[in-house]
């Protein structure tokens, strides 16, 4: 029925259609502006611009009101003048902090100059303003000095995305993002995404849980890291693969964590650890350059886990500053000190140009160490003042002789500190870590600006755990034993080394790795010493010990952390402005109220049942 002429009719109908389809795309483009308000300047004076943005402030100056228009790029001062428009000026009164508004106008010179904006040498003489939303007063102010604390901020995220300084680190990370994915495409990687939805595997952190509607009484799990993937995709013959990957850990959020974050996860195939440093170090390198202007020309430093634990009592040292840590256990053990005579270890630190200190700054030393998230039991000092003379908190114990044969031991120096902690040898270790950074911090040593990463390599393979009686790989499962410690496994298992290596800037670990195991039948020792039955690995890992069985190349790989990577190149000391919409340290987002109960529906349908909290 007219089938030709109502399919010619439909093609133009659809073409006309599409002809104001397009006008409307394209005039909707220049409707509310025509420039934005971070790129005006002095040469576009005379020129007629339209900017859409949000109100800064307000302020009335005689028959003057002046507006600051702000949108992603920048701010740029409109003027409103009572003389010329009266009726202008006074809907320009009228309008309130983060209104959205259109405004039409001429570039001019500004005759009061600031020098802070780079719009700051024009404004605009406002022709005609659209007030295109109206907002309610915020809760804080939209600016870099705001009046809001953290907790309001994070319950209207939306509106601290505003803020210049905030989302300047969202730009910070969208371009590390592209410079990370256009130099490892220099390098041959292929960027390949791997699921999200995976099956839970217990060691380690703890996965969070999916339950399946269609497979009832079974659960995905969120993936930890890419890790089994990444070596099918080794096995598979991609030799280059990575991925800007989400993670998802169910842990306590200490030490700045959030139980979703972002890594850079890379494999190879056919290296061995040399390689995989080489390249990354790279990676690391070229992004400092990129983003800070840093040249690093040498090889990054590197330093092996038992000596950082024993120089610096962390596995990530902060090397931007000295003061190794020294033990003088030997030269305490037949004191009449019995703090220190009886104690596996009295270490101590040389802290520079501090026997100045008074006893109200030795006491604050004492008390910082004393606090609970320390927890030593006191503090031994001795000063060495520029006079020659000795002063210490235990003199009465020890002759000058004896504490000057501390202070060459340190080397320390006229009008230097001896600060020194006894106790349980790791336990010590751990605490004179955080008072050697607070003594960087207060010395002023700590500059954000200066940037020390280092290598540590040769990581334990193993940990022992005193309460379950076993060990627990210090990584993960499918790290590969240093290959001159393998006939340690059965008879010296604490002692094999692991091919394994961090990288650390400035105290902070950015990323870590390792060389995988790829032989199966040292895959199995290593569950084997890990505590696992053959079933147990079978049923968590089995198909990844198939896919060995047929050609497992050599593979080793690295991930870094984005959200840190990010973080530290802003100077910040949380993760959590580099992230849009981050979690508080109860793992909660406050804005949208999350997690939260679902419905009882959902419940049902899933074969779920909530047990009710015990003494609720």
């Amino acid at each position: 029925m007219g089938g030709p002429a109502l399919r010619g009719r439909s093609k133009i109908v659809a073409n006309q259609f599409l002809a104001i389809y397009n006008h409307l795309t394209i005039n909707s483009l220049e409707m509310y502006r025509n420039n934005t308000c971070g790129e005006l300047r002095l040469k576009d004076a005379g020129k007629e611009v339209k900017l859409a943005g949000w109100v800064q402030r307000l302020r009335k100056m005689g028959g003057m009101t002046f507006i600051d228009l702000r949108d992603r790029y920048g701010i740029t001062q409109i003027v409103f003048n009572n003389d010329t428009d009266a009726e202008l000026c006074a809907r320009a009164n009228a309008l309130g902090r983060e209104f959205v508004v259109e405004v039409v106008g001429e570039v001019a010179e500004r005759s009061n100059k600031n020098a802070n904006l780079p719009t700051g040498e024009i404004e605009i003489i406002a022709r005609s303003l659209r007030v295109l939303n109206r907002s309610e007063i915020p809760p804080f102010t939209i600016e870099d000095d705001t009046d809001g604390g953290d907790d309001l901020r994070m319950k209207y995220r939306y509106l601290d995305l505003r803020r210049p300084c905030v989302r300047k680190n969202l730009e910070l990370r969208h371009k590390m993002a592209f410079e990370i994915r256009r130099y490892l495409d220099s390098k041959g990687f292929l960027e390949i995404e791997t699921p999200i939805l995976v099956k839970s595997t217990p060691e380690g952190a703890r996965d969070f849980v999916v339950p399946s509607r269609m497979n009832p009484g079974e659960f995905y799990a969120l993936p930890q890291s890419p890790q089994l993937f990444k070596q099918l995709l080794m096995v598979s013959g991609f030799d280059r693969y990575f991925q800007i990957a989400k993670c998802f850990r169910d842990e306590d959020l200490r030490a700045d964590r959030q139980p979703e974050f972002t890594q850079i996860d890379c494999e190879m195939s056919f290296v061995e650890q040399e390689d995989v440093i080489e390249m990354f170090e790279g990676l690391v390198k070229h992004i400092f350059k990129y983003v800070k202007g840093i040249d690093f020309t040498e090889p990054f430093p590197r330093m092996t886990w038992h000596d950082a634990m024993r120089l610096y009592g962390s596995d990530k040292p902060d090397i931007r500053f000295g003061m190794p840590f020294v033990e003088i256990t030997d030269l305490v053990k037949d004191s009449g000190f019995k703090v220190m005579a009886d104690a596996e270890l009295t270490v101590g630190i040389c802290a520079p140009g501090c026997a100045s200190y008074t006893r109200k700054q030795t006491d604050a030393l004492t008390d910082f160490v004393k606090r609970p998230q320390v927890g030593a039991k006191g503090l031994v000092y001795v000063k060495f003042e520029p006079d020659g003379s000795v002063k210490s908190s235990v003199g009465k114990f020890f002759t000058d002789e004896q504490l000057r044969q501390w202070g060459e031991r340190f080397g320390a120096k006229p009008g230097d500190m001896l600060l020194l902690l006894s106790g349980p040898a790791d336990k010590t270790r751990k605490q004179l870590c955080e008072l050697r950074l607070e003594m960087g911090e207060r010395l002023g040593l700590r500059d954000k600006n200066v940037f020390a990463p280092l290598w540590v390599i040769d990581f334990p393979l193993f940990e022992w755990d005193d309460e379950t009686q076993r060990y627990y790989a210090m990584h993960h499962p499918f790290t590969s034993p240093n290959p001159e410690d393998i006939p340690l496994l059965h008879s010296d298992t604490g002692k094999v080394r692991a091919t394994a290596y961090d990288i650390v800037v400035n105290g902070t670990e950015l990323g870590g790795g390792s060389i995988r195991i790829h032989d199966a039948k040292l895959q199995d020792t290593m569950f084997e010493l890990l505590g696992f039955t053959e079933e147990r690995a079978r049923e968590q890992f089995g198909f990844l010990m198939n896919a060995f069985k047929y050609g497992a190349p050599p593979h080793g790989g690295l991930a870094l952390g984005f959200d840190r990577f990010v973080s530290i190149l802003a100077g910040l000391d949380t993760i959590r402005d580099v992230i849009a919409f981050p979690k508080n340290n109860s793992g909660r987002d406050v804005m949208n109220e999350s997690p939260s109960p679902i419905d009882a529906s959902q419940l049902e349908e899933l074969r779920l049942e909530v047990k009710p909290e015990e003494n609720k």
